[in-house]
């Protein structure tokens, strides 16, 4: 056998012989092993991300009626996905105009940090976003995304913004709630009301026999109180059936059947009011829903059963809201976790 090949061989044998260039391939191989495990237990930042921290959506419909959505801060395409099971869907209706608002909410009984929307989400079953149509003016816009980028808070619907808009609004929020998440109720909140998640929760949570339920305060209204169908007012009484029952517009929820049945609706069937809560009313006396009045969600004081708290009937909300809001929150009738059975 060659010399030189035999010594070269068992060069490596005698060189691991030495105690110092042990210890360093001892390291080496240590750190290597290690670094790998974190490689492979680790979870990749981005993915997760803008699949568990980021919150806010952008939603648009397609001609099909279909929805689409982006996650706003990563731009992740989710429309498709299966949707989130949820107890029930809270989508608090705002404006450009009320950023005050937002600010008394998360002050109050909407948590500003993700971590506690995120528990308040889990104890109640219930998921909170803030809904925003869009708006041509790009200070807004800038000023919209820069709130976003703090709280992570919101429904962004690819809708014009704008009280007059306010049926079709409600309308793209139903749909594109229902896209997103399996409730088994959806609920249109303002802005305006101060709001007992807990016994919201516990409200919605009843067993119920009828699939078709309207839930809300309920009024008797009119569709002639719309400014478009004034010159029909003199039949109305020849009618004697113009006066419908309909839910007060600060709050109010539809089943999940409900909300099926008016996602299934072809484009531009339903016929739209100047008022939304009226809007609401017509589209449900087609459906022939059940109408269950509660009293707790029209509450002018808080109490011990109260779920919602706003001026009926001097404001449609609360009358100065930015600090009611933050006055109603320092009492312990209307803070306290003690939920009414």
């Amino acid at each position: 056998m060659n010399r030189k090949v035999f010594q070269h061989r068992h060069s490596w044998f005698f060189c691991f012989r030495r105690p110092a260039v042990s210890l360093f391939c001892l390291a080496l191989g240590v750190f290597g092993i290690a670094f790998g495990a974190i490689g492979v237990f680790r979870p990749i930042s981005g993915y997760r991300c803008r699949e568990f921290d980021v919150r806010t959506v952008s939603v648009s419909l397609t001609t099909s009626g279909n929805v689409v959505a982006d996650r706003d801060s990563g731009g992740q395409v989710v429309g498709g996905t299966e949707r989130r099971k949820v107890m029930g869907f809270v989508g608090i209706q705002t404006g450009f105009a009320s950023a005050g608002r937002r600010r008394s909410l998360r002050k109050t009984w909407m948590p500003a940090d993700r971590e506690g929307l995120k528990r308040l989400e889990e104890a109640t079953g219930l998921t909170f976003r803030f809904v925003i149509g869009k708006t041509s003016d790009p200070r807004k816009m800038s000023d919209l995304r820069k709130e976003i980028e703090e709280y992570d808070d919101f429904m962004l619907l690819d809708i014009e913004e704008g009280y007059n808009n306010l049926p079709h609004k409600t309308l793209a929020f139903f749909t594109s709630a229902y896209g997103l998440y399996d409730a088994d109720f959806y609920v249109k909140a303002d802005d305006d009301i101060y709001l007992r998640p807990d016994r919201l929760s516990a409200l919605l949570a009843k067993e119920r026999s009828h699939p078709l339920t309207y839930l809300g305060c309920m009024k008797r209204g009119s569709v002639f109180t719309d400014p478009k169908l004034k010159w029909y007012e003199p039949l109305s009484h020849l009618l004697g059936s113009e006066y419908f029952l309909h839910a007060y517009g600060p709050i109010y929820a539809l089943s999940a059947k409900v909300v099926a049945n008016l996602v299934a609706l072809p484009n531009n069937s339903l016929r739209m009011f100047s008022n939304e809560d009226v809007t609401v009313g017509a589209w449900m006396l087609a459906m022939n829903v059940n109408h269950e009045h509660n009293m707790a969600l029209c509450q002018t004081t808080c109490s011990s059963s109260s779920i919602a708290v706003w001026d009926l009937p001097k404001c449609s909300g609360l009358c100065s809201p930015e600090e009611q809001l933050l006055a109603l929150h320092q009492m312990d009738i209307c803070s306290g976790a003690q939920t009414a059975r």
